[in-house]
């Protein structure tokens, strides 16, 4: 075994750890104790995330007490001589209550106020928490749409927005600081914990109902046939209340999927990006003739949505579609309404459809593109404050930011407008595919898919470097008989035109992210996943879409054209 993972396992071997934690790692076969600590989690676009087990690379007791003692060490040290406050919440994973009290003891042992909620809550009620107390910092544990063996800790800062550099890099510093797990300060500080539920609720609840542009048409429609699955998540907290607060009064709650669960017993991956998870809701749909299906995951920050489309067959509408339905009705309905600002923006991130910023465009709308993570796009309507206003941001991982009152991706809010678009457009005689179809017509017909390739372990990670090590050195020539015009390097944050040579800066942070644009428009996007062992890659074509009546033969030949991309670059 490598000495450095050797050196690891003996410290845990040897030092202040429980007896149970020991016993374990003895027990272990020797490649099982080399993954579990050959290396320490690090933050990364979802904060620390991993299997829950023994180990520097594992989520446990004392990796979540380390990053909370580096955490807090960062916050005394950013704050000095201040009284500092931090939330906390959790979600319905296994061990997320355990962990979200080793949390709140760890900061109230170190002297910080605690609000702590009493029981599991959706993450965006997080991030409005840290907002509405007036917080320096958050956390929830939660490990998100991950399969039920992961657990995780997403850390937010002052404005609800996760953390991003210099702040989790340095957060990371402080816990490398560690000689000892001993220097963690594990109790003694009860008296600094609050516990927070119904009034927190109550204001997150009255925020989401702001949103609402139009309800007068939810009265007209307030029968709107909902099915709703909280995929035994946080949803089933504040989802159905949310959904009553708007004026709807038929809404249907999965009941095989509404009690929460760790062990998630209906599903292999709670996330309503899979149509396998979606499915139970899909049958409830079916069976009640239902108007719209809603799914979130276990943390409630990303939202899956089912419509009938142009031929009455139930299909799930994927993330990019999701969100450019969305953006459309918040910017076409605001102008409409008279509540447009000249000021408005809205963001979106660069692996999401461009079919974004051609909604923008054409509203004459400012449309920014940011890295993959809400944290930053939290950060750039930070930096915005007082000169632009913020009305709604996406990407295509399913996920939602709706006004800016919270700073992260919210499904609560999301299931709400989505319930919203369809009542819009029922009464204008049309379902929410119609609109899509609409919207094709006149923005351009954008297709996009994603694969993810999984490189699990010590190897895996090597594996991942090297494909977009080759990937940045020899970038195809063509792709799909397109010449490649265009190479966009997050990593040296360069941008080079093929063709011609130049060269120029990419005024975004670094991130190892390579795109392909090819004389006919299309994109391919190459990101090792932030959270999991993969490394994704986003294709997306477009062309122009004449009639309703051409639909179907457009979107067949846009499939097939990704199809020979992914052969063509033999990712298949």
């Amino acid at each position: 075994m490598d000495a450095s993972i050797q050196e690891k396992l003996n410290t845990w071997l040897s030092g202040n750890y429980d007896e149970i934690t020991k016993d374990t790692i003895r027990k272990m076969p020797e490649d099982e104790q080399a993954d579990a600590f050959y290396r320490n989690l690090e933050f990364g676009t979802g904060g620390l995330r991993g299997i829950m087990g023994v180990g520097t690379n594992r989520v446990n007791k004392y990796t979540i007490g380390m990053a909370t003692q580096g955490f807090a060490n960062y916050l005394k040290k950013t704050y000095p001589n201040q009284e500092i406050k931090v939330s906390i919440g959790h979600d319905s994973r296994n061990n997320s209550r355990f962990f979200a009290e080793t949390t709140a003891n760890v900061f109230a042992a170190n002297g910080i106020k605690v609000f702590l909620f009493e029981a599991l809550r959706p993450t965006p009620e997080l991030s409005f928490s840290i907002r509405h107390l007036g917080c320096h910092a958050g956390v929830v544990c939660t490990a998100s749409h991950n399969p039920k063996e992961y657990n995780g800790y997403k850390a937010y800062w002052n404005d609800g927005g996760q953390l991003v550099p210099p702040h989790d890099k340095n957060v990371i510093k402080e816990v490398e600081a560690f000689t000892s797990v001993d220097e963690v300060l594990w109790e003694g500080g009860a008296n600094n914990i609050t516990l927070m539920g119904a009034e927190m609720d109550q204001a997150y609840l009255q925020m989401v109902k702001s949103l609402s542009v139009y309800p007068d048409v939810i009265e007209a429609q307030h029968d709107l046939k909902i099915v709703y699955t909280p995929i035994h998540g946080t949803g089933i907290t504040l989802v159905p209340d949310v959904l009553k607060a708007f004026g709807f009064t038929n809404v249907t709650v999965v009941q095989e999927q509404a009690i929460p669960d760790g062990n998630f017993p209906t599903v292999i991956y709670p996330n309503p990006e899979e149509s396998e998870t979606m499915s139970i809701g899909l049958q409830k749909a079916k069976e009640m003739d239902a108007d719209i299906l809603l799914g979130t995951d276990p943390d409630a920050d990303r939202v899956g949505i089912g419509v009938k489309n142009h031929k009455g067959e139930w299909v799930l509408m994927n993330g990019n579609q999701t969100a450019v339905l969305a953006f459309a009705y918040m910017i076409e309905a605001r102008k409409t309404k008279g509540i447009a600002q000249p000021n408005d923006m809205v963001i979106s991130t660069i692996v999401t459809t461009h079919m974004i910023n051609e909604v923008a465009k054409q509203n004459q709308i400012a449309c920014y593109n940011v890295l993959t993570g809400f944290k930053w796009i939290a950060e750039l309507i930070k930096e915005k404050e007082g000169k632009e206003n913020y009305v709604i941001g996406g990407e295509e991982s399913f996920g939602l930011m709706i006004g800016d009152k919270i700073r992260d991706k919210d499904a609560v809010s999301a299931v709400a407008l989505m319930c919203e678009m369809a009542a819009y457009e029922k009464a204008k005689g049309r379902t929410l595919f119609d609109k899509m179809i609409e919207l094709y017509m006149q923005y351009g017909f954008y297709y996009e898919n994603l694969i993810s390739i999984t490189k699990k372990g010590m190897n895996g990670q090597k594996e991942i470097a090297d494909m977009m090590e080759n990937y940045r050195n020899q970038p195809p020539s063509s792709i799909d008989g397109s010449p490649v015009v265009t190479l966009l390097d997050y990593e040296l944050q360069k941008g080079k035109n093929l063709i011609t040579g130049e060269e120029w800066k990419i005024d975004l942070p670094k991130s190892n992210v390579l795109q392909f644009i090819t004389e006919d428009g299309s994109k391919i996007s190459a990101r090792p996943s932030g959270t999991e062992p993969k490394i994704k890659f986003y294709f997306s074509v477009n062309t122009v879409l004449k009639s309703k009546e051409d639909f179907d033969n457009t979107y067949a030949s846009l499939q097939k054209k990704i199809d020979r991309i992914i052969v063509d670059m033999k990712l298949k």
